[in-house]
């Protein structure tokens, strides 16, 4: 199931009928002779079956997030936690892990065409588990089943065009199925239907196009992996278990094409991407209604990732952080005490009056950073009713500052949950 949206600028059981043959009137439809009851028979139980997959596919989208708590039967067996220190291995680990129930792999990129006009784009790929895992004392009830509903995948793909101010998305779900979408375990190859993502050596391939939207990128790491947190177990809460496995790439040299609704032609790009990967059971309670994430490059080839989780009670949880990453590729793990962020401006939706930040300050002192940053387009809010069921912003952001003293500019992405509906608990 997908469903696309086109924001402008200034955008401001049915009844079932039984019936019984009880008498000679109704006799014709039971003859097994000219199409009677055999062939209507099989139509009925077609338009059944069909109805039974839709309902099936639209049922398990994302929204499972919310309603999970409520199956346990789901979970008679628990998912792995992100609790101990792991020994990371790559490429393997670029792939999928699934006895975690959530993990999702996030491209956003800043790029300019040949005669420096500015777009973005984010591309995202989740992997909701719903069966959990064989384990050796239980088997597993898909049994090899293609259409078995082991996990279920959903993505995310928008592009913005930041000199007309347009902004495009469109998010989608499917199952595995024979052929409709993968995650495999040992390399990054993930795709759902014809959006992919694939890493051959050190050079990651993207591709997605949905009618006038379209890219396909090439992407080298320029810096190594980022483990964030603790050697990647990045804390969300108090609760042991309550953390995911986090790394990226933050520093990525783009290139590619990519069209847009607005451009007919196909549009040769370069620019800087970012990579997140991320896997977990337990990251969000129900005291915790959104979070603020920020992946933000310095022109002086400094990195910043910004991470900052909202509580009901209008507090920020203590475990929110931030890693520093500089030019030489080395890394430094920011506590909440070491960043100080200040909302300047904010932005009202006109779709679903979600009242989100549209400008901040971020210091880190012990970094020697001090930038202001805002967003390159105001309305870059996802609704995303045909796959994770969530509402939040995610766009391309920019701005300027100091960073060990001297002025820098800066590129980014930043996403925003939990203001026009609240998370709570959901991953």
């Amino acid at each position: 199931m997908e469903g696309v949206q086109n924001i402008p600028p200034n955008a401001d059981k049915g009844r079932m009928m039984k019936a019984k043959a009880r008498n000679g009137h109704f006799k014709k439809y039971f003859q097994f002779h000219e199409g009677g009851f055999a062939l209507n028979f099989l139509r009925v139980l077609f338009c059944f079956v069909f109805i039974l997959i839709l309902f099936s596919l639209f049922t398990f989208r994302l929204s499972l997030f919310s309603i999970q708590p409520t199956l346990p039967f789901l979970y008679a067996y628990e998912w792995k936690q992100a609790i101990e220190k792991r020994t990371w291995s790559f490429p393997k680990d670029h792939g999928s892990h699934p006895e975690y129930r959530t993990e999702w792999w996030y491209f956003t990129g800043n790029l300019k065409d040949e005669t420096n006009k500015r777009y973005g784009y984010q591309l995202t790929f989740f992997r909701q588990g719903i069966e959990h895992p064989v384990t050796k004392d239980v088997k597993p009830t898909s049994n090899g089943n293609p259409w078995s509903v082991r996990d279920v995948y959903l993505g995310h793909f928008a592009l913005v065009d930041v000199e007309k101010k347009h902004f495009w998305y469109i998010d989608r779900t499917s199952r595995k199925g024979p052929g409709l979408a993968h995650a495999d375990t040992k390399t990054m190859d993930v795709h759902i239907l014809n959006w992919s993502a694939r890493m051959d050596n050190n050079t990651i391939f993207l591709y997605a196009r949905h009618k006038d939207m379209e890219i396909n990128l090439e992407l080298i790491p320029k810096k190594p992996v980022v483990l964030h947190g603790k050697n990647g177990l990045s804390k969300k809460g108090p609760a042991n278990g309550q953390s995911s496995y986090y790394y990226s790439f933050t520093d990525i040299k783009t290139s590619g094409t990519l069209k847009t609704p607005s451009n007919i032609n196909t549009i040769r790009v370069k620019g800087t991407s970012w990579f997140d990967h991320e896997f977990g059971s337990n990251q969000l309670t129900s005291e915790q209604v959104g979070w603020d994430w920020f992946s933000i490059h310095l022109s002086d080839g400094r990195d910043v990732m910004v991470y900052i989780i909202r509580r009901k009670d209008g507090m920020i949880e203590a475990a929110s952080s931030g890693t520093l990453i500089e030019k030489n590729g080395s890394s430094r793990h920011l506590e909440m005490t070491d960043i100080k962020l200040d909302v300047l401006e904010r932005w009202k939706s006109p779709k679903t009056i979600g009242l989100y930040p549209a400008k901040w300050r971020m210091k880190i002192p012990s970094s020697n950073i001090d930038i202001t940053i805002y967003p390159s387009v105001a309305n870059q809010e996802l609704i995303t009713a045909s796959s994770t069921g969530v509402t939040y912003w995610e766009g391309a952001v920019e701005g300027q500052g100091l960073s060990n003293g001297k002025p820098v500019s800066i590129v980014g992405y930043v996403e925003l949950t939990g203001y026009a509906d609240s998370l709570e608990g959901l991953f």
